[in-house]
């Protein structure tokens, strides 16, 4: 009882400073560092036109996708709606929207009985145009217009590593299309190593010049591969739809050679080693960055295309966006990992020359220390890998971190998980100190669109992607959600939820604070069991100190930690700090149970 009276006066505290947005005309200057963003699945989000809610196809759901009370089909939610909806989410202190994919989609697919929609947005079948279901290529640059005009930024959520599932093959055995790998089925002979020549003269895919993968003509190397009848001319553009342009060996097993040859689970995997391949994605998606003017790319299953594509596809990106007058193009990929190791999320910046990746390694960090499964220790030492990345510590600067998504599921469900038991207080001060975490550690701050809203689930990708407007998926009105009585039964776009509250100080704090989105990093203080985190963050042009400080146990603590010696007289930003230094280079923190501090010593 008395930590709950502790945690509940601890969640009344006075609220934190705003600060004003950067001014709308400014927003090309701001580089990636010094945003916030805001990710969101826009057929979850907001309906506003009821029209294109079966995407202007006619049948029932295995037609149309259209089914709001299933899971896994659309639920109506289009980009009018997310235009409509910016006033919410600039209101939750957001400079920059991430959008899920908005291309058009093989609305259904998936064996009989087990069909699911492309509301998500990765089956993609038309690279040129947005699917239908979400609204029109007007309504995107709408969209994009209006949240420019508001000084935000657009990032588009895109796919190279393949398209919807279009391609079948012929044969089939009881495990259904399982991988053939290049030494028992290779290019040249069909079928197998017993097989008829084919291809001849091709030197195998470690050679990206035209003239070799010219030579490759017949796809039948593993399997027979063959676009059903009706289905061939389903993509755009038009080359997309000949079977030699992919890698056609059947499924992943998502080890090895398979993870960059095979299938995505069905999903037509393009021959990204091929010169025609690698020029037909930069005119795809350079033609968005032409025609929209959006201010980067999240790159899905980026671990899954061969290194040389994104050497290829990311200065070309960069430069078409320089020519369209957008110099800070922020480019990050998904290398998903559920380590806390960093060393494959800095790998692929290094061999691939991706510019970020989604930090993953910080994630799986956060969600341990804030739920209390780990000590500190680990979270703290992620700042020292920072020099593995390309470009170092400085490079980190620019990594996307998060506490959830919309494959793995929800950070408050993490810490259900971790704490089935956990108290309806505890769970939304646990909820806060990891957000705190991230709107204030290193990296770029991602906030997964209704986690302002105690959305929780029950992870996994379908049950984590849960409607912001009325919801009519029985599943999700019947889940609890964090810091409020409300469900998903009703439209969930409340300012005054708690969590939304906090999130918009803590957000408009860091766009105030240099030292928060480009200061240098000091571990201070960790541990290996629950309980203090201190890190120092400096002023990039000032050089002044900013400490910030958790507590992830439930008790109160009160710990001397070193600090700048010319750092002598504090100020809090949040929470309780001190007003002066015990002595030149020595502070005293007091925390309370699952609290934490910003404070920022004097000039």
């Amino acid at each position: 009882m008395l930590l709950r009276k502790v945690l509940f006066a601890a969640l009344l505290a006075a609220p934190l400073p705003l600060a004003a947005q950067p001014a709308a005309a400014d927003f090309r200057a701001r580089t990636p560092e010094q945003e916030v963003v805001y990710f969101v699945l826009p057929d979850r989000f907001e309906n506003a036109d009821r029209k294109n809610d079966k995407g202007g196809i006619k049948g029932d759901r295995l037609k149309t996708g259209f089914d709001p009370a299933h899971k896994g089909f659309y639920h109506g939610g289009d980009l009018k709606g997310l235009t409509r909806r910016l006033d919410y989410i600039q209101g939750l202190g957001a400079s920059a929207i991430w959008v899920g994919p908005v291309f058009k989609n093989k609305p259904v697919q998936g064996p009989p009985g087990q069909e699911t929609a492309g509301y998500h947005g990765y089956w993609i079948t038309d690279f040129s145009q947005v699917d239908p279901h979400l609204g029109s290529n007007a309504d995107f640059k709408a969209l994009v217009d209006a949240a420019h005009a508001r000084g935000m930024k657009v990032y588009m959520d895109i796919i190279a590593n393949h398209t919807a599932d279009v391609i079948q093959y012929r044969e089939v055995g009881p495990q259904g299309y399982p991988y053939r790998g290049k030494a028992d089925y290779p290019y040249s002979r069909r079928g197998g190593v017993g097989g008829a020549p084919i291809n001849p003269g091709f030197a195998g895919d470690h050679d990206a010049a035209p003239a070799n993968w010219a030579k490759l003509t017949d796809p039948a190397f593993a399997y027979t591969p063959y676009v059903p009848k009706g289905e061939e001319k389903a993509k755009t553009p038009a080359w997309l739809n000949d079977p030699v342009w992919y890698h056609n060996r059947g499924n992943t097993d998502w080890k090895g050679e398979s993870a960059q040859y095979g299938d995505f689970v069905g999903l037509d995997d393009l021959a990204t080693e091929n010169p025609r391949v690698i020029a037909g994605m930069i005119e795809i998606y350079g033609d968005w960055i032409d025609r929209f003017g959006i201010d980067g790319f999240r790159i899905d299953t980026a671990k899954h295309v061969n290194p040389e594509f994104w050497r290829a596809f990311v200065p070309a990106m960069l430069e078409r966006a320089k020519a369209r007058g957008i110099p800070n193009f922020h480019i990050f990929g998904e290398v998903a990992t559920g380590d806390v190791d960093p060393a494959l999320l800095a790998g692929w910046t290094r061999n691939a020359g991706l510019p970020a990746n989604l930090d993953f390694a910080f994630a799986r960090a956060t969600v341990d220390a804030s739920s209390g499964k780990t000590g500190t220790d680990i979270l703290a030492r992620l700042f020292d890998d920072d020099v593995l990345y390309e470009g170092g510590k400085a490079a980190a600067l620019r990594l996307p971190t998060f506490l959830g998504n919309h494959d793995a599921g929800r950070f408050a469900y993490f810490l259900k998980q971790a704490k089935p038991s956990i108290a309806a207080d505890e769970w939304l001060a646990r909820t806060k100190l990891g957000h705190a975490m991230m709107l204030t550690l290193r990296g770029v701050p991602v906030v997964y669109y209704g986690d302002e809203q105690g959305f929780a689930g029950i992870g996994g990708d379908q049950s984590s992607r849960q409607d912001m407007f009325a919801s009519k998926v029985a599943e999700y009105n019947a889940e609890p959600l964090v810091g409020t009585a409300a469900t998903t039964a009703s439209a969930n776009f409340e300012p005054g939820h708690p969590l939304y509250r906090f999130i918009a100080d803590l957000a408009r704090l860091r766009l105030a604070t240099p030292a928060l989105t480009g200061g240098a990093t000091t571990v201070r203080a960790s541990s290996d069991k629950p309980g203090l985190l201190a890190v120092s963050r400096f002023d990039p042009v000032t050089g002044r100190e900013v400490v910030i400080a958790f507590n992830t146990s439930t008790a109160p603590l009160t710990n001397r930690i070193a600090v700048d010696p010319a750092s002598l007289a504090f100020t809090s930003l949040a929470g309780q700090c001190p007003v002066s230094a015990d002595a030149p280079g020595s502070l005293s923190l007091t925390l309370p149970p699952l609290g934490f501090a910003v404070c920022a010593a004097g000039q």
